[in-house]
């Protein structure tokens, strides 16, 4: 069951907050090039093939080669791969001018080493042929992502664990499409994914235990805090903060609040740096709108999904938000 095809990714979309959280992105630690190479030299994943070189499939790869992980990085073209290989020297070498601040020539060592450890390939099959780990992280579109894995599978070694990057759809219904149930789960990362310390490591019921135990190594040599969760509709942190937005729409709807005092409220009353409304926006209401939809569809007794006349009635009014320059509230200068 497809739940459309979803353009922005709501936690890849977040990006957009980062400026408004205020995040001091000096106190964040990128695991070294020391550190990581003696774990991943004890590591069960190794080699990883990273399907997707847009945002989070290019920060994916980067992170894995930072911290020692050969990487293919694999995409449709020669030019979009060129674009994410820019981004990515761009993205390096602001990591290393932070972690090696007082040292240049172990910085230039930790550029070199990384962008060494990842390939640019536009051929799928031929970039699994050797790999521990294939992670997907292309367009929100079960159907495309089913089509992807089976051909993946019949061109993978038997031991390859295969993951998705999805934040929305269920990992179940990818994993049918191939033979290896048991090697198989999610890996939920959040963008800027060289910053963001967060890793959802999702278990459908057959995901084996050594699988889901090599994913949870891995995750930790990649420098991440891993959480588990089984898989349920938008994992924890999108299973949270989906039907957060959504009330704060219902209750603006019935004219409970204004939207100034709803998210006034949250901010000074709860402590959060942003209000729900003033979320929603940045994230895009049109995201919000297609997932609530997509699970609304597939579990149609949980209220918590229902349908929010609001939401809908400004998306088609084509107010998606601060991307469009107006949603619950207007950014037109």
């Amino acid at each position: 069951m497809a739940f459309g095809n979803i353009t922005g990714i709501l936690l890849e979309e977040i990006i957009a907050i980062k400026g408004k959280l205020r995040m001091n992105l000096s106190r964040l630690v990128v695991p070294s090039r020391s550190f990581s190479a003696s774990a991943v030299r004890n590591a069960a994943i190794n080699q990883v093939t990273v399907i997707g070189s847009g945002l989070m499939g290019a920060g994916i790869a980067q992170v894995a080669a930072q911290t020692g992980h050969k990487v293919n990085l694999v995409d449709l073209n020669d030019d979009v791969l060129k674009k994410a290989e820019n981004s990515i020297k761009t993205s390096v070498s602001r990591v290393a001018k932070k972690q090696f601040k007082d040292d240049t020539e172990k910085g230039n060592k930790f550029i070199d080493e990384t962008l060494t450890n990842i390939t640019y390939m536009t051929d799928n099959n031929r970039s699994v042929a050797t790999a521990d780990l294939v992670i997907e992280a292309i367009i929100e579109n079960v159907e495309i992502k089913r089509k992807l894995f089976s051909s993946l599978d019949k061109a993978a070694p038997s031991h390859t664990i295969f993951a998705s990057n999805t934040s929305s759809l269920p990992i179940k219904d990818i994993a049918e499409s191939t033979t290896r149930l048991d090697r198989f789960g999610g890996l939920h990362f959040f963008n800027p994914v060289p910053v963001m310390k967060l890793l959802e490591i999702i278990r459908i019921p057959e995901t084996s235990d050594a699988t889901y135990n090599k994913m949870v190594e891995w995750g930790k040599n990649m420098g991440k805090v891993t959480v588990t969760c089984k898989d349920t509709p938008g994992f924890i942190v999108n299973r949270l903060l989906v039907p957060y937005m959504m009330e704060a729409l219902r209750m603006l709807e019935r004219g409970d609040a204004s939207a100034r005092d709803i998210d006034t409220s949250m901010k000074l009353g709860a402590g959060y740096p942003m209000g729900p409304l003033e979320l929603a926006d940045y994230v895009g209401l049109d995201t919000s709108y297609y997932i609530v939809k997509g699970w609304a569809e597939k579990y149609p007794d949980n209220t918590l999904f229902e349908n929010v006349p609001l939401l809908e009635k400004l998306i088609k009014e084509g107010k998606f938000g601060v991307k469009s320059g107006e949603g619950i509230y207007s950014y037109k200068k």
